[in-house]
């Protein structure tokens, strides 16, 4: 498809960085994009001139000149504040900095905010061990952000992924509900744009899964066939998520805490444009004031254009699980598969132990039994 009617600049914004990455495939970026090469490199081209309103569909004016007065510099720095008003000077500084003032010490810009009644107190959490992946789309983290209620009583969930590595914010969508259904239709459209990770980082519980016991949902075997592992995170440790549980916090003072919303297409709006700003222009202070896009770039493994299905070997005994219930027969024996592969196609296969079987959905194994206690029905 063309580019979107929203947020058109952004998108272009997005485009152009994710071109410029490291072994980027923009053959394949102009396809997920939906755009034509010549299009595609068009923009490129615009933005390599350096204008700060490349992505517009008119001309504007230049950038001002980096030579500014100090009361020039003091207005430049209050005008970020007011666009920004949850920044701090090292943000601040640096943006600007970005757009190529001659900016002083953050000690400086700070002084600035407070001269002017800018300042508001942080409240800063305990400081723990951060770890990261070391490359993007090894895993992203997926969650629900915590309901708000609409001026017409109507509840907004606002569904976020990010990327573990980069900070990149992969989506940020406007839900009505919280449906499998409806986490699976973002999700696609976000592996169309960004290709596939490697792994998913989940809470317990609705749409994702219940823990070891009951860990597989019609959600969580999609992902599976794309082979794009999930995992959960331990209950009741959010620290776990550490950084989508960050992003909620930016999000809200950001965006929730600043504007008045009142439709789901004004939350959406609102949305798309903090994460043009989230992504491309906002400092991030665990990247050393790096904005995520310049650590982020798609991954190769792109969406396929038909669901596969899992492949099994030469000999396998394989079964099809019931459409109702989830039990397969085994030598005359029902066994218990976990539900959320009611008439999918599974094999049967000994473990090491004597009497000890498996059964697996592709390489996974998703069941055991034991063929010497008939009543025994394990879930792995």
């Amino acid at each position: 498809m063309p580019w979107q009617e929203v947020s058109i600049m952004d998108q272009r914004v997005e485009f152009v960085a994710l071109m410029r990455a490291a072994g980027a495939n923009r053959s394949e970026l102009c396809r997920r994009f939906g755009v034509s090469s010549k299009t595609g490199y068009k923009w490129l081209g615009r933005a390599a001139q350096g204008s700060e309103d490349w992505s517009a569909d008119r001309s504007r004016r230049p950038h001002e000149s980096p030579r500014r007065s100090e009361a020039a510099l003091e207005a430049a720095v209050l005008r970020m504040r007011d666009r920004h008003p949850i920044w701090g000077a090292r943000k601040i500084r640096r943006r600007l900095e970005d757009d190529g003032l001659m900016m002083p010490a953050a000690s400086t810009v700070h002084a600035i905010l407070v001269r002017h009644g800018r300042i508001i107190p942080p409240v800063r959490a305990a400081a723990h061990c951060r770890f990261e992946h070391p490359a993007p789309n090894l895993l992203w983290q997926m969650d629900f952000k915590g309901r708000f209620a609409l001026p017409d009583r109507r509840w907004c969930h606002p569904l976020t992924m990010v990327d573990d590595h980069s900070r990149y914010a992969l989506c940020l969508q406007a839900c009505s509900n919280e449906q499998g259904t409806t986490v699976r239709d973002h999700l696609e459209q976000t592996f169309r744009r960004y290709g596939l990770p490697d792994a998913i980082l989940v809470d317990n519980g609705s749409p994702w899964g219940d823990g070891p016991a009951q860990g597989w949902t019609k959600l969580g075997v999609w992902l599976l066939k794309l082979g794009v592992e999930i995992l959960h995170s331990r209950p009741y440790h959010p620290q776990t998520r550490g950084k989508n549980e960050r992003f909620h916090r930016t999000l809200k003072a950001e965006v929730l805490a600043m504007e008045i919303l009142r439709s789901f297409a004004e939350v959406q709006a609102a949305f798309d444009r903090w994460r043009s700003i989230y992504n491309h222009k906002r400092p991030h202070q665990a990247l050393g004031l790096e904005v995520p896009a310049s650590r982020y770039r798609p991954s190769p493994r792109s969406m396929p254009s038909k669901l596969p299905e899992p492949e099994y070997q030469t000999g396998d005994v394989l079964r099809t699980v019931g459409a109702t219930k989830g039990y397969i027969s085994f030598r005359g024996q029902s066994r218990r598969v976990p539900d959320a592969f009611q008439g999918e196609r599974v094999a049967v296969r000994p473990l090491e132990s004597d009497g000890h079987y498996g059964i697996f959905f592709g390489a996974r194994q998703i069941a055991s039994f034991d063929l010497r206690d008939a009543a025994q029905e394990s879930l792995t």
